[in-house]
């Protein structure tokens, strides 16, 4: 395993970081039990989770996934082995069975309580926020909805207020931000250095070779300000295993289960991308998923790829990606394809 550091912080963490979300749905807790127990001899020690997970969200399944991680740490007693990332959920009507009224003090309090209740532990190493409580393009949404967009944001101070006081209970270490976008990342930046209040060291965005977006305004951001990406969706839901190619609807797949969540993915400027990559990874003796993941761990504003499989055989080629390094010739190829279909995804 290859390992960084949580920007801002002497937390050592591996590049690749297990994702959580279809526990409690398409997996068992004896099935994720497994994945915990073979990233971590893997030398995976960062795991990300949510208190909305598993997905998709529902009443029924709500905290289903915290849960689950719970269990294993009572039962293994890895807990202190594990560098463990949660969020709490934003707002809007996805969310509307967990809580409403955005990020208020006593929203980010009983969210922090519950979650530590049903992980079984004292502390979250990195608390997240899951999406931010205004109007943004993401999740599918290419341009920003300034038609639809609230008109006020968040109020930032207040929420770096309140999470320092849990910080200085030691319920959570640091803090991060997800789903965000170059503004509401310096916001929070800068009323941190201008209140001496905490740091937002990580943003979990969505990143993989359809979907470069975050480039376009965040890389910088990332370098300059030293706030790590954690890309999710690295294989774009899958798609970028080539498994929904040529109409495929592989049975079990989350695509096929759930087609609402490639739903952005199958588009025909997609399809073509997946198509060219797929004949990169083939001629190099890759695998397409080891390609893509690959591609993402060299980059130098990812601080974590966060990778989520279903199947055993999936986590193991996720991993192993840690373990390929991409040539230059393949780095080209993969940017040729790029230029002529630069982000079909949203």
């Amino acid at each position: 395993m290859k390992y960084t550091k949580l920007p801002n912080t002497d937390i050592k963490v591996s590049k690749i970081c297990l994702g959580t979300m279809t526990w409690g749905n398409q997996n068992t807790q004896d099935e994720a039990f497994e994945q915990m127990d073979y990233a971590l001899d893997q030398g995976v020690n960062f795991f990300d989770t949510a208190e909305l997970y598993s997905v998709p969200a529902t009443p029924e399944t709500y905290g289903a996934t915290e849960k689950i991680i719970g269990n294993w740490f009572q039962k293994t007693g890895n807990r202190e082995k594990v560098i463990l990332a949660s969020k709490i959920a934003g707002g809007g009507a996805y969310t509307a069975h967990i809580r409403s009224g955005g990020f208020t003090k006593k929203n980010i309090g009983e969210a922090i309580e519950n979650s530590l209740q049903r992980l079984q532990t004292d502390y979250i190493d990195l608390y997240q926020l899951h999406w931010p409580d205004r109007g943004v393009n993401c999740f599918g949404v290419r341009d920003y909805p300034y038609k639809t967009s609230t008109k006020e944001a968040e109020n930032h101070l207040e929420i770096l207020e309140t999470l320092n006081d849990f910080i200085k209970q030691g319920k959570i270490k640091h803090v991060g931000l997800s789903n965000e976008t170059p503004w509401g990342t310096m916001k929070y930046l800068q009323a941190s250095k201008e209140h001496g209040l905490p740091r937002m060291s990580t943003i979990q965005n969505s990143y993989s070779l359809v979907h470069r977006s975050y480039e376009y305004g965040m890389s910088e951001v990332s370098l300059r300000e030293n706030i790590g990406l954690l890309a999710y969706s690295p294989l774009a839901q899958g798609v970028l295993s080539g498994k929904y190619l040529n109409g495929g609807k592989p049975e079990g797949a989350r695509g096929t289960l759930f087609p609402r969540f490639i739903a952005r993915y199958m588009n025909e400027g997609t399809q073509k991308a997946v198509t060219e990559y797929l004949r990169v990874a083939e001629k190099h003796d890759l695998t397409l998923s080891e390609l893509a993941l690959a591609y993402i761990n060299q980059l130098p504003f990812v601080t974590s790829n966060i990778i989520g499989a279903t199947k055993m055989e999936q986590l193991k080629e996720n991993i192993n990606s840690i373990h390929i390094e991409l040539s230059e010739e393949i780095l080209k190829e993969i940017e040729a394809i790029h230029a002529e279909v630069p982000n079909p995804a949203p």
